[in-house]
């Protein structure tokens, strides 16, 4: 057995005992997603995975969306890139080695180019994938999701983005610690009901910025 060998198991037998790392492979990905599979073709559907790792379990669900805009939308370049930034605003991960979270958003990136450029390589907009790799900046985060917490010891915060009007993208963020908190509410205070009676809690965002074109997000940030 060669030296570089049999660090890389020890490397990783490390941080396996360290945090529990696990890999699932793509033929087990599938088969779970496949339980929720309407979900996965949704194309403005959100999932967050709390432990992503290299990002095995988003860039699936991202190719599912992919196609569906593919189908949908291809034969219009704005369609197609309004309905693209979409899907990939709507995939947030989380993961605490950060090797393994820029892994995550190059791998995503690596698939949002590989479809875009499959159609539009002479028409490529350099500005589209700015957008998305700014998206992923803000989607996929180096933290603790067991604390909720950054690596550098900051509140873990997601931005929410909300297609307006078109080709307008709406930035709110999130606290997740707040998304996920017990809420007790007053009897004696107005407050909203979901269908089974019960109290519905409307988070608040932390920040809120103006609307800006889906392919001007990047800029002045």
């Amino acid at each position: 057995m060669s030296r570089e060998i049999e660090e890389a198991q020890v490397k990783t037998k490390k941080r396996v005992t360290d945090h529990g790392e696990v890999f699932t492979n793509k033929r087990e990905v599938n088969a779970m997603l496949d339980l929720v599979q309407q979900e996965t073709e949704r194309i403005d559907s959100r999932f967050l995975e709390p432990a992503c790792g290299t990002g095995n379990f988003l860039v699936e669900i991202l190719e599912r969306k992919l196609k569906v805009v593919e189908t949908r939308y291809k034969k219009s370049q704005l369609e197609y890139e309004r309905n693209a930034v979409t899907a990939i605003s709507s995939i947030y991960g989380v993961d605490i080695l950060e090797d393994n979270v820029n892994a995550c958003r190059d791998r995503l990136l690596g698939i949002f180019t590989k479809y875009y450029i499959n159609h539009y390589k002479k028409d490529f907009n350099e500005d589209f994938l700015k957008s998305a790799q700014f998206i992923l900046s803000k989607n996929i985060i180096w933290g603790d999701a067991l604390t909720m917490k950054t690596i550098l010891g900051n509140p873990i915060t997601f931005s929410e983005w909300s297609a307006v009007n078109g080709s307008l993208l709406k930035r709110r963020d999130f606290q997740l610690d707040k998304l996920l908190e017990n809420v007790e509410f007053d009897d004696n205070e107005m407050n909203l009901f979901s269908d089974h009676k019960e109290p519905v809690f409307i988070p608040q965002p932390v920040a809120e910025f103006p609307l800006k074109h889906f392919l001007k997000i990047a800029e002045n940030d």
